[in-house]
């Protein structure tokens, strides 16, 4: 087995300085990258912290007892991420989802749903608004957060043997109380409930049909998420990837399925239903089938860095110009600078010389911006 690599820089403190450009860019809502790709989707990291150690997002030789997880002064505040969120939705953001780390482990959590429910779109609806957790803390914050305004949540939950899960997660921890955050979930109208299982070959791809069963026809949509080369820390190999089509030709042999169309414009799984009508299934594919020509994914970290991919080396400092005086307009022209000159597309990219950095800089670790 090949040997873990430890990082030796740390992307939490470094940075690209978000720029105000010569000329205002007003937000309209028809922003566009240079590809063409619209800004639709802000994933917000609020923790960099997660009570997990799943070994192909913080593994423990790396995120240990004493790793340094950043100070509480340098998060964005609720009302600093409110702020941002809002010039983001004013350049045609719809879709707002919250993620860490592991999102549940910020205190208050529900007082910073209810602010980003009061927040409009363009079209001056409210976002939709969404959350994903490991579920370990659902069952107790499931309702505080449906009150708050949160519309529904994604469970990443990676096998139902016990054994299995507990091993993966590398704290111990049961699967049956994930079960019990799930449903709570559902009781609390957090739905439609997804449920998303990261499938490593020879780790955990023997769960795959039995997800498929226990999920099929609860109303549920359960998520099979080729394990990828994010970060530096999790000693990825591509022979330890399960091609979608697999995953899906082995549950098709048991149960017959037919393919959706997408829900949304830029959506990141293939949708696949059951043709006896008992509900569906998705596939993420970033490995074997890269979605890059329609990605309209931003990422804030949980200190104010703008990403504007996954895979991404480095951010765009936000914070700097929150903390330093800019006006509602200045920040959002910083934001639509910055997306206009977005270029990136790694997945279209992996495994030539052209999906490095140049820079020979690691890519950004998934715990610290969120999947």
């Amino acid at each position: 087995m090949a040997e873990r690599v430890i990082p030796l820089v740390d992307q939490r403190l470094t940075a690209l300085r978000a720029m105000l450009p010569e000329r205002s860019i007003p937000a309209t809502g028809l922003l566009a990258d240079t590809r063409g790709r619209p800004l639709r989707d802000l994933r917000i990291s609020v923790t960099d912290r997660c009570n997990f150690r799943c070994s192909y997002c913080m593994p423990k030789e790396v995120f240990d007892k004493d790793y340094q997880y950043l100070p509480h002064a340098s998060l964005l505040s609720f009302e600093e991420i409110t702020r941002v969120a809002r010039q983001f939705l004013a350049h045609g953001v719809h879709k707002i989802r919250l993620t860490g780390g592991e999102p549940l482990l910020r205190k208050n959590l529900e007082i910073l749903v209810s602010q980003l429910a009061q927040l409009r779109t363009v079209d001056g609806t409210p976002p939709e608004l969404t959350l994903t957790t490991n579920g370990s803390l659902l069952a107790r914050k499931a309702r505080a957060l449906k009150e708050a305004g949160l519309q529904r949540v994604t469970v990443s939950l990676d096998g139902l043997d016990d054994a299995v899960f507990r091993r993966m997660n590398d704290v111990d921890f049961p699967v049956a109380e994930v079960l019990e955050g799930i449903a709570a979930a559902r009781e609390a109208g957090l739905g439609p409930v997804k449920v998303n299982m990261v499938v490593k070959r020879g780790t955990n791809d023997h769960e795959i049909l039995t997800m498929a069963r226990h999920f099929r026809g609860s109303g549920i949509v359960l998520r099979f998420i080729e394990y990828m080369d994010v970060g530096a820390t999790n000693g990825w190999r591509m022979d330890e990837v399960m091609p979608s089509a697999e995953v899906r030709a082995r549950i098709a042999s048991e149960f017959p399925l037919v393919p959706l169309d997408p829900a949304a414009p830029g959506e990141t799984a293939q949708r696949w239903g059951y043709a006896d009508g008992a509900g569906e299934v998705g596939f993420i594919s970033s490995v074997t089938q890269a979605f890059c020509g329609d990605c309209n994914r931003a990422r804030l970290s949980t200190e104010g860095k703008l990403y504007l991919c996954l895979f991404a080396a480095n951010g765009y400092d936000l914070r700097a110009l929150v903390r330093g005086g800019a006006s509602d307009e200045e920040l959002a022209s910083a934001i639509g600078h910055i997306w206009q000159g977005r270029d990136d597309h790694y997945s279209e990219l992996r495994g030539t010389l052209a999906a490095d950095t140049g820079t020979g800089a690691r890519r950004v670790e998934m715990s610290y911006i969120g999947g």
